[in-house]
């Protein structure tokens, strides 16, 4: 093979232009460091890319952007920057994105950043009844009083939920914060004040008992662990943070869709002097021993001194770092891990407006079936849960004139379940335009599709997405904290991990925090000063006090 790039002292690579490449590439440079992006495809973001169709763009990926205060401190890192100039890197791709452009160093100067209220519609399916429609909002005394309507107690049980887990948030930060390789790590002032908090025999269903009499209630408050394709009848209990995330930070829509947070780091990280290479597919890693010496793209390998992997986690595992070298990580082993779901996909463009809120999510009827149908069955449920994604009612950057982009995501099980998708996609088809109508109450929506693009789990998995599970490896109590793929793997030196699957999980925000947490070991490892900030959760920006239910 040829030689490429020569090493560097300095030298880092980052395989993959996803959210948490791309950060750690924006805290990386900002410390001085010089830093080149692999990316396999034509364009940044990964499962963060953007769609477009016929004049519609879509979000592939994560529409929900919470915690916008993570993203704030990785852009602010650019103002703190090591570097003192923008060496020219020579550019060995046949595409690249190149800089540098001239740096802005806040979030609101790159993305407009919309709140929502309502956040999102919830519509709770109910056996032999109407489904119970919930409209959440930030002002905790009016989602109180929604509450308190359906079952009475319920309401002052969600305003302590809020001071508890404010509580708990606070308590957690330090932990979801650093690297955690072993029960050593929680071992500390931080992990013994938030233990009697955790309680991780306790599912997040069976935790919310605690606060709220009612079924209903209790799924409105835990379907946010669908955010990590798992089901609240399975996810620990410490994920209560979720709703309370939401209800405290509130829900934003980035204009252009949360895509624009990819090209907002992307453009930050190029003013700092960071290459970002397109059509560039890393095949394999080179080692010197158990040190890594760089990667190969294209037939000619590039030497770096530390090389980040921000690709799927179990895929990059199985296919870039040789079984030999893996001790206990042998293909068969991590294809044995529990995976998180999968969705099926539609991306619609539809003439004229739909009559729903920016986010509405329907919990099927049956929804303990639906979800063992997912997680433990291996098959299509008849009344399937959906998430509905409408930004173009506010954002009329995302589909022409009179027209509107239309998401629309069904919870599946991932493909390690024999489902033959070619056969099995019209059938899904069909039942997502039959929820849209039944379930959410827009009637002819079918009729009004002028392009329609569909997404199964093996596409999932063509994009190099282990088993095609959206949400990498599920987030039950045995693959979390130091149970999970570390971030620097074991036993290498220079080979690092970044992204959901790795701690602290996956999610947007999340991903970011671990952006944090690689970036500053590579730091410290290779002796530079680390410029990124950390800080604790800021005040709600949306005073949430505590009033008296009317």
């Amino acid at each position: 093979m040829r030689s490429g790039t020569s090493p560097h002292r300095e030298s880092v690579a980052i395989v993959g232009a996803g959210p948490g490449g791309l950060a750690a590439a924006v805290l990386l440079a900002a410390s001085g460091l010089r830093v080149t992006i692999y990316e396999s495809r034509s364009a940044i973001g990964g499962r963060s890319g953007r769609l477009e169709v016929d004049g519609f763009s879509f979000d592939r990926g994560p529409t929900f952007f919470m915690m916008p205060y993570v993203l704030e401190e990785i852009i602010s890192s650019a103002t703190r920057s090591g570097r003192s100039d923008h060496a020219d890197h020579a550019d060995h791709a046949d595409h690249a994105v190149h800089g540098p452009s001239p740096r802005r160093t806040r979030l609101g100067d790159l993305v407009d950043l919309r709140r929502l209220d309502p956040m999102y519609r919830l519509v709770i399916g109910q056996p032999d009844r109407d489904p119970l429609r919930i409209d959440a909002t930030q002002d905790l005394s009016r989602m109180a009083r929604q509450f308190e309507a359906i079952s009475p107690g319920d309401g002052a049980g969600f305003l302590r939920f809020m001071a508890d887990n404010r509580t708990k948030l606070r308590l957690m930060t330090p932990i979801l914060r650093k690297p955690i390789t072993s029960l050593l790590d929680l071992m500390t002032l931080d992990g013994l004040k938030v233990a009697p908090k955790l309680k991780p025999w306790s599912s997040l269903y069976d935790h919310l008992r605690g606060y709220f009499s009612n079924e209903s209630v209790r799924l409105a408050m835990s379907f946010q662990s669908k955010y990590l394709g798992m089901s609240p009848f399975e996810c620990p209990s410490l994920f209560s943070i979720l709703p309370f995330i939401e209800y405290e930070y509130g829900i934003w829509h980035p204009i252009g869709g949360c895509h624009a947070l990819m090209q907002a780091l992307a453009e930050t990280a190029l003013s700092l002097g960071v290459e970002i290479r397109l059509d560039a597919p890393v095949t394999a890693l080179k080692f010197d021993g158990r040190r890594i010496r760089g990667l190969c793209v294209d037939n000619t390998w590039h030497e770096h001194a530390h090389v980040i992997v921000n690709a799927d986690a179990a895929w990059a595992l199985k296919n870039l770092v040789p079984e030999s070298l893996r001790g206990r990580d042998t293909d068969k082993a991590i294809d044995a891990r529990r995976y998180s779901c999968s969705t099926f996909m539609m991306y619609l463009g539809v003439r004229g407006e739909v009559d729903l809120p920016h986010h509405t999510i329907y919990t099927s009827a049956s929804y303990r079936e639906n979800l063992a149908d997912i997680s433990s069955r291996g098959r299509l449920s008849d009344d399937p849960s959906m998430y509905l994604c409408n930004p173009s009612r506010i954002d009329p950057t995302m589909a022409p004139a009179g027209m509107s982009s239309v998401y629309v995501l069904v919870p599946t099980p991932n493909t390690k379940a024999p489902i033959d998708w070619p056969a099995e996609t019209p059938r899904m088809r069909r039942a997502a335009y039959d929820q849209i109508e039944r379930a959410l109450g827009v009637e002819g929506l079918e009729g009004r599709v002028v392009s329609e693009t569909l997404f199964t789990p093996d596409d999932w998995r063509a994009m190099n997405i282990n088993h095609g599970a959206t949400f990498n490896l599920a987030h039950n109590i045995t693959q979390m904290l130091h149970w999970r793929p570390q971030h620097r793997l074991p036993g290498f030196d220079g080979l690092w991990l970044v992204g959901g699957g790795t701690h602290p999980g996956s999610g947007l925000p999340v991903i970011f925090l671990s952006s944090q947490i690689t970036a500053e070991l590579v730091c410290r490892e290779m002796g530079v000063p680390y410029a990124g900030a950390r800080s604790v959760p800021p005040a709600a920006e949306m005073p949430a006090a505590a009033m008296a239910i009317g």
